[in-house]
């Protein structure tokens, strides 16, 4: 063998050794490492931040859901309402609808929404919060705004049959600060504020 073929030899054995030792290393230690501290030391959050309910998955708290009458578009009275969504809460579809504030489509929408929202929930067109008539950048936001949840307490109140200052309780019992204190803003995590609302019809 000369001596140009023996170099080439000697690279190529290089590179498939090189390659085998990276994928051994980033394509299975790594990967079992992660993810076995992070099951250690994250396990909720390393699978899917699920909520439980009566035994099953009833979502989960870092995805939104609808909350609509069975077998039908229309929302359902009894359950606090999600802001909107134009993906249908698919978490294989998240991202905005890339219409700008200046978009006729979306100014009309959200004129509709704001209508819709004020009848549903018996409240002045002027009290009707953003967050409950556009969607989040993700579009799978599971958070509201306190605003928002505060404007569905009557309605949320009267169809279960409960008090106003008890369904203000489980609101204020829900709000979640901003993170660190200074970032994002306050909210309220729509599932599970309605599986509380859900405990407490059942007393």
């Amino acid at each position: 063998m000369n001596s140009s073929a023996h170099t080439t030899a000697r690279l190529l054995f290089s590179a498939l050794r090189a390659l085998l030792v990276l994928t051994v290393v980033t394509g299975v230690i790594y990967p079992l490492v992660i993810t076995g501290i992070a099951q250690g030391a994250f396990s909720d959050e390393a699978n899917g931040s699920k909520v439980a309910f009566e035994g099953r998955d009833a979502g989960s708290k870092l995805i939104g859901q609808s909350w609509n009458i069975e077998g039908t578009d229309e929302p359902d009275p009894r359950w606090f309402q999600p802001r909107p969504s134009h993906s249908g809460y698919d978490p294989l579809a998240t991202g905005p609808s890339n219409l700008g504030a200046s978009d006729a489509t979306l100014v009309r929408t959200v004129k509709e929404a704001r209508e819709q929202v004020a009848a549903f929930n018996d409240v002045p067109v002027a009290d009707v919060p953003k967050d409950a008539v556009t969607g989040s950048g993700s579009a799978i936001d599971p958070h509201i705004s306190p605003a928002y949840a505060e404007i569905q307490v009557d309605r949320v109140a009267r169809e279960n049959g409960l008090s106003e200052r008890q369904v203000e309780n489980l609101v204020n019992a829900h709000k979640e600060g901003r993170d660190l204190g200074f970032l994002g803003n306050d909210r309220v995590n729509v599932l599970e504020l309605n599986l509380a609302l859900d405990r407490l019809s059942a007393r």
